[in-house]
């Protein structure tokens, strides 16, 4: 199979807040048999590259003179361990809820609370998805990746990646090296509920679910971020925009002294985290639009297109957030998707 590179294409389809800009070259790369032809075409034409999954993670504010390249390899197996664990492996390009879906079908667990996370599996270890107490790294055992410099294949353990919140070598100190071909997840089949975040176990119980089933707790996850967060084909988003925050154990409190209601959570030892949606509703961002870019009218942190708002129209109604939150808080808040150019 041969590697098709298209010249000057709407991304429009391919990311998820909507934004009609192009990429100069375009390429779905749908097997590694393609990945030495790919290379080939990047060192000939001494281009910058892309990678994307489903882009469900990217500010795009301008055409873009370089090469996106859209993983779509597939790919499922899993395999029994004789310690009892179960080893699950997806293709870079699978799509993430669905591929979450089919474990549990498999009575593979671990992945449940990750339901719904937009995007796919391989563009998850690279932001380090995670949801209501589950992150990737807490259940990724290595991924396998193409060195797009070296033209080598490369394991990385998980360790290897470095994770950090909402971060990962690839995101940080890597971006466009490596294409990751294939993710490996460690999952048991004895279900272990992880039900102490947002909320979700006084919820269930409010369904009369006190031992609830894997699927039945995807649902809830499914039905919790249904109703904080736009479906991206009704309304572009690309899901939170900012990072809670992590600042000191002391500037904590000295904010709860100002400001009793504000919401902490414990992190690494000397730290908290802040909810960054409850900083941003407390200025009143909830709702507010500047032209067709605005701040989501049931969450705070999800910034969304109404039509015809363009990446640069987000990002400077981010900014606005960014310097109000700054103001009055003294916090900083970091933009989470990726921005170009």
């Amino acid at each position: 199979m041969s590697l098709h590179v298209q010249e000057n294409v709407s991304l429009k389809p391919y990311n998820s807040f909507g934004f009609d800009v192009s990429a100069r070259y375009f390429a779905l790369l749908e097997s590694i048999d393609q990945l030495a032809e790919l290379r080939e075409f990047i060192q000939h034409h001494g281009i910058p590259v892309l990678l994307i999954g489903s882009g469900s993670n990217l500010v795009l504010s301008a055409d873009l003179d370089l090469l996106v390249v859209v993983n779509r390899i597939r790919g499922l197996e899993i395999t029994d361990n004789p310690d009892g664990t179960v080893s699950v492996t997806a293709g870079g390009g699978e799509e993430w809820h669905q591929f979450v879906r089919w474990t549990l079908e498999q009575g593979a667990y671990g992945l449940e609370n990750l339901s719904l996370i937009p995007g796919t599996v391989g563009a998850a270890p690279i932001q380090n998805i995670g949801a209501y107490g589950v992150e990737i790294k807490d259940r990724m055992l290595s991924l396998a990746a193409f060195d797009l410099e070296t033209g080598e294949p490369v394991i990385f353990t998980s360790a290897d990646c470095q994770f950090d919140y909402r971060d990962s070598i690839f995101k940080s100190r890597f971006p466009g090296r490596y294409l990751i071909t294939a993710v490996t997840f460690t999952l048991s089949r004895e279900f272990k509920p992880v039900l102490h975040y947002g909320g979700i176990a006084g919820q269930l119980a409010d369904r009369g679910i006190t031992t609830p089933e894997p699927l039945q707790l995807s649902d809830l996850i499914c039905e919790v971020r249904n109703s904080k967060l736009p479906q991206p084909e009704q309304l572009g988003n690309a899901g939170s925009f900012f990072k809670n925050p992590v600042i000191s154990e002391s500037q904590a409190g000295q904010l709860q002294q100002d400001f009793p209601g504000l919401v902490v959570f414990a992190d690494k030892p000397g730290y908290c985290k802040l909810a960054a949606g409850w900083l941003i509703d407390q200025l009143g961002w909830k709702g507010r639009t500047q032209g067709d870019a605005g701040v989501y009218e049931k969450q705070a942190l999800v910034l969304v297109n109404h039509g015809n708002a363009t990446g640069a129209d987000i990002i400077e109604l981010a900014g606005a957030i960014q310097a109000d939150v700054y103001k009055q808080f003294g916090v900083m808040l970091e933009i989470e998707p990726r921005c170009y150019p």
